[in-house]
């Protein structure tokens, strides 16, 4: 059977939440400069959920072109702690520093998803988790960063709650699935309901 699906995403774990709900797809990894549409994004003052959003659409209309017909699913995940934006680290030390501003406080993670068909957007979702972290020592925090660089380093907000990073939390409000960085069980409602997926 042929995939209708096509993945506009280099991540491992999307693909892999994908693989295990049983849903086909390929995937096409679109060559964008995230940080040069985020920055012009941030200069209008746009919000975090739509700066999430707009750069999954971004993903799905630069990929869409290529497969006629075919569903192509952009997806992004924005951290949004007191209405600022947390990149991706690019050093353990900036990880580190991170973790201890966000320490003993909430912050949000936004995981946009954006499906187009055709060169059109038909349908997009963008899921919230509220996340509460512990009041951890810097120590502990060092450590942690120092033991998990290498996991880390392509996480926004420096951490995995999947790995050791669910020691930092004392809660979490909302979908597993957004923390991961793919709103799963709304996608496989749409997909069910246009018969994409058997239901």
């Amino acid at each position: 059977m042929t995939a209708h699906i096509v993945l506009a995403s280099g991540s491992e774990i999307r693909a892999h939440l994908l693989r295990q709900a049983g849903i086909e797809f390929v995937t096409d990894v679109p060559r964008l400069d995230e940080d040069a549409i985020k920055a012009a994004l941030l200069s209008e003052q746009a919000s975090p959920r739509d700066i999430a959003d707009a750069l999954a659409e971004a993903k799905a209309c630069k990929i869409s072109g290529k497969h006629p017909g075919k569903l192509v699913l952009g997806c992004d995940q924005v951290l949004d702690f007191e209405g600022k934006i947390i990149s991706k680290p690019v050093s353990a030390a900036e990880a580190a520093d991170q973790l201890k501003q966000m320490c003993g406080k909430r912050h949000m993670l936004l995981s946009a998803a954006v499906i187009y068909r055709d060169g059109e957007p038909i349908w997009r979702h963008v899921g919230q988790v509220r996340l509460m972290m512990r009041k951890s020592s810097n120590t502990y925090i060092d450590d942690y960063v120092s033991r998990n660089w290498e996991s880390i380093r392509h996480a926004v907000g420096a951490y995995k709650l999947e790995e050791e990073g669910v020691r930092l939390f004392a809660s979490i409000d909302g979908s597993y699935f957004n923390v991961l960085g793919l709103p799963l069980m709304e996608l496989i409602s749409y997909l069910g309901l246009q018969g994409v997926i058997e239901q």
